[in-house]
């Protein structure tokens, strides 16, 4: 159907990144990939790609095509799975791997529901700080943190992460208050393997990179709140890792209005032709129940304490 022309070749542009890349997914040639979305393009009238010469961006437009064509594509896919011959009931294992408080508050709760609500599924959560290779170890989707830099997986914005830097009342007390990034270079910094922490102007929004250094370097969220609460110095790190320390006092935030809003969480996996149902599922749930538990969260903390 005329109707349905272009529609997979946008779908694989978004997924992809590009044209070339989604070219090469689809096993056609780049010039036909382009010529399929501007036809598409011209039959709805809006444009869903802003294309230059080194990157392609989703318009506003495109962002909401590309989230219902989704669904609609996904749905034909699992009805395609069920008239093949699967079972309705979902069974098997799902390989899983995670890491931070984000996934501990967020992502380990919707699984645990989602195994609750199909009994036939078995999910092996492997909480690690390493990005192991989803393929070559068998993992069917991952949750990652920061600046996605594996190519050839399909990655869904979970959210945005609200970051804070703080320290203990102690160790402020003794080594004083910064009042901009930059006199982070002159305080002792507990970090992860990433030696330089990037905030942002209050006013402009431009980012401001900071080299720091200190005496604690973990790749684990709680031993970063553990060594701050100790008084050995300033940590910088999603809001999660910190929630129930800053609740009790015991940590204080510092460089309000600095922090990076960039930072994102996202669920990526392999290519999905001919995922599994169980996995499509899994994925779906936990993006669908992170957005509302991060919707109403959000919600909470914007409307006025009773």
């Amino acid at each position: 159907m005329a109707a349905w022309d272009g529609i997979a070749e946008f779908l694989c542009v978004v997924e992809t990144g590009g044209f070339t890349a989604a070219a090469k997914r689809l096993g056609v040639s780049t010039s036909h990939v382009s010529r399929q979305v501007a036809q598409l393009e011209d039959r709805l009238g809006v444009k869903l790609l802003a294309r230059s010469t080194r990157l392609v961006r989703v318009t506003e437009a495109g962002e909401i095509y590309f989230a219902r064509m989704s669904d609609i594509a996904s749905a034909m896919a699992d009805a395609d799975q069920v008239v093949a011959g699967l079972e309705a009931h979902l069974r098997g294992k799902i390989r899983v791997s995670a890491g931070g408080a984000m996934a501990e508050y967020y992502v380990a709760p919707a699984l645990a529901q989602f195994a609750a609500q199909n009994p036939g599924v078995e999910i092996e959560l492997d909480f690690n700080a390493r990005n192991v290779n989803l393929i070559d170890e068998g993992f069917d989707f991952a949750i990652r943190y920061g600046v996605l830099a594996e190519n050839g997986l399909i990655a869904r914005k979970l959210c945005t992460r609200d970051m804070v830097c703080a320290a203990a009342p102690a160790y402020l007390a003794r080594a004083g208050m910064p009042r901009h990034p930059d006199e982070l270079k002159h305080h002792a910094c507990l970090r992860t393997n990433q030696a330089v922490w990037t905030f942002q102007d209050i006013e402009t929004q431009v980012p401001i990179d900071v080299r720091v250094k200190g005496p604690w370097i973990t790749n684990n969220a709680s031993a970063l709140c553990t060594g701050a609460m100790a008084g050995l110095g300033v940590v910088y790190t999603p809001r999660e890792s910190l929630r129930e320390a800053l609740a009790a006092g015991a940590l204080t935030p510092i460089l309000e209005g600095y922090e990076d809003k960039t930072r994102s969480s996202w669920i990526v996996y392999p290519e999905r032709r001919h995922m599994p149902l169980r996995v499509r599922r899994a994925i779906d749930h936990v993006f669908d129940t992170v957005k509302a538990a991060k919707a109403m969260k959000k919600a909470a903390e914007a409307s006025p304490a009773a």
